[in-house]
C-alpha cells in the first residue's frame, strides 16, 4: 500500500505539481531539464552528439536496418542526422545548415532538450507506470471504454501506458493481447491508431518548443481529452468501422472479474501490482535503459527527418499544398493564420514535432495551442509510431493509416479551436 499510494504520488508530483525555482515556475521534471541544458550546456550537447552516433550505427550492430523499406529509409535518415550533427557541432556547417532557424534550432532547441527529457523523465515515468496507478486508472476506466470507444475495459490501461510511457510500450501491450485473443482485429486497431500517442515527457518538449510552460497542466489535459475525443469518433468511421471482430487465435479470451464495487476492484488491482513489482532500483535502471534506447532512435531521426521537413517547408511548396486541405477547417473559425496553421497541420505526417517547429516562428497564442494539440492527438507519423503499428501483428494497411490521419487531424483541429477560444487564447500576432 505505501509504494502503491506514496510512489504514485511522487511520480503525479515530478510531472503535475508546479515549483518556483530560479525565477520560473514549472514542474519538477522540466526544472531538471532546464537546469542542465543552463549550466552544463557543454557536456549536454556533446552527449547529444554521441546519442546521434550510437543511433546511427545501431541499426548495423542489430543487423536490422535492412528489414523493410521504411526501416532502410530511417537507417539512412539517421546516419545523415549524424553527420548534420557533426557538422553543428564542430563549426563546419554550410550556411543553409548554419542557419539560426534550420540547424541550431533542431540541435539546441529540440534534439539537446528531447535527448534530455526521454531517459531522464523516462526514470520519472516508472513511478506513474510502474506501482499501480496504471492498474488502478484503468480499473476505474472500465465502465466508459465500451460506451465510447467500442474496446474492453482493459485498454484503458494501453491509453494510460502511452501517456505515461510512450506508443512503443503502449503498441508492445496492445499486439501482446491481439496475439493472445483478447482484442479482436478491430480492437487492436482502434487502440494502435487511437490511444498509441507520444508520452507526457513529448507533450513536455511541445510545450517548450512553443513557449507554453505557463499553461502546461491546462495543455496536457486538453492534449489527453481531444485524443481521446477523436478516438470515439474514428472508432465509428470507416476504415476502422468496417474492420473485422476477427481473432488473432481465433476465438475470444476471457479474463476472470474481480468482486466488489469498481473503486474496491481498482484498489486491489493497484494494491497487487504494487506487490509483485521489481525493487525500484531495478525498475529506474530499465527505464533510463529504455529511454536512452529510444533516444539513440529518436534523436538522431529528429535532426534529418526535422530537418528534411525544415527544407521542404522552407525551399518548397510541398506542405503549402498539403496544406490547403486543413486550410478552410481553420478559415471556418476565422483563425488569422490559417494558411500557416494548415501548413503545420499537414507537416505532422512526416515527423510529429514539425508543427511545433513551424508555429513556434511565428505562431498567435491561440494558433500555437492548437497545433501544440493538434500534433499530439494525430498520433500517426512515419518517423516514429507508423513504422512501429505496422511492425505489428494488427492488420493495419498504410492506406487505412493515411485514412485515420486524416480523419484525426481535422477531428483534432475543430474540436481544439473552440477550446481554445473558450480558454481565452488571443488571436493576434504577438510582438
Amino acid at each position: 500500500m505505501f509504494k502503491f499510494v506514496c510512489y504514485s504520488l511522487f511520480g503525479l508530483f515530478m510531472f503535475f505539481c508546479p515549483l518556483s525555482l530560479w525565477g520560473k515556475t514549472t514542474i519538477p521534471v522540466d526544472h531538471i531539464i532546464s537546469y542542465i541544458t543552463r549550466e552544463l550546456s557543454s557536456g549536454a550537447k556533446l552527449y547529444i552528439l554521441l546519442v546521434m552516433y550510437v543511433g546511427a550505427v545501431l541499426p548495423f550492430v542489430r543487423r536490422n536496418w535492412d528489414k523493410d523499406g521504411i526501416t532502410q529509409f530511417f537507417t539512412i535518415a539517421k546516419v545523415f542526422g549524424a553527420a548534420a550533427g557533426t557538422a553543428l557541432y564542430f563549426g563546419v556547417a554550410p550556411a543553409w545548415l548554419a542557419r539560426p532557424d534550420f540547424g541550431p534550432f533542431l540541435y539546441d532547441k529540440l534534439a539537446t532538450p528531447v535527448g534530455l527529457v526521454i531517459p531522464i523523465g523516462s526514470v520519472f515515468l516508472a513511478f506513474l507506470a510502474c506501482f499501480g496507478l496504471m492498474e488502478f486508472t484503468g480499473v476505474l476506466m472500465t465502465p466508459v471504454m465500451r460506451p465510447l470507444f467500442k474496446t474492453p475495459g482493459r485498454s484503458a490501461i494501453d491509453a494510460v501506458a502511452s501517456f505515461v510511457g510512450s506508443y512503443s510500450i503502449a503498441l508492445l501491450i496492445t499486439n501482446g493481447v491481439y496475439r493472445q485473443g483478447k482484442y479482436s482485429a478491430r480492437e487492436a486497431a482502434v487502440i494502435a491508431t487511437g490511444f498509441s500517442t507520444v508520452s507526457a515527457t513529448f507533450l513536455l518538449i511541445v510545450a517548450k518548443t512553443l513557449g507554453m510552460m505557463d499553461y502546461w497542466a491546462v495543455y496536457f489535459w486538453v492534449a489527453m481529452g481531444v485524443t481521446f475525443a477523436v478516438t470515439a469518433i474514428t472508432a465509428r468511421l470507416w476504415p476502422l468501422s468496417s474492420m473485422p471482430d476477427a481473432y488473432f487465435t481465433g476465438e475470444r479470451v476471457r479474463d476472470p472479474e474481480r468482486g466488489g464495487s469498481l473503486f474496491s476492484q481498482a484498489w486491489q488491482a493497484g494494491i497487487e501490482t504494487a506487490a509483485s513489482v521489481d525493487p525500484l532500483p531495478k525498475l529506474v535502471w530499465d527505464n533510463f535503459r529504455a529511454g536512452l534506447n529510444m533516444a539513440f532512435s529518436v534523436i538522431p531521426s529528429i535532426m534529418s527527418v526535422g530537418l528534411l521537413g525544415l527544407v521542404l517547408a522552407e525551399y518548397t511548396p510541398l506542405f503549402d499544398w498539403a496544406g490547403y486541405v486543413f486550410y478552410p477547417f481553420f478559415r471556418l473559425f476565422g483563425v488569422s493564420q490559417a494558411m500557416l496553421a494548415g501548413k503545420a497541420a499537414a507537416v505532422s505526417l512526416p515527423e510529429m514535432f514539425l508543427p511545433a517547429i513551424l508555429a513556434a516562428k511565428t505562431g498567435t497564442p491561440l494558433l500555437k495551442f492548437v497545433i501544440a494539440v493538434v500534433s499530439i492527438s494525430e498520433i500517426l507519423f512515419f518517423s516514429a509510431s507508423i513504422p512501429c503499428i505496422m511492425g505489428t501483428d494488427i492488420p493495419l494497411s498504410l492506406r487505412d493509416i493515411l485514412v485515420i490521419w486524416f480523419e484525426r487531424v481535422v477531428l483534432s483541429i475543430v474540436i481544439t479551436i473552440p477550446i481554445a477560444m473558450l480558454l481565452g487564447f488571443a488571436d493576434v500576432i504577438p510582438g
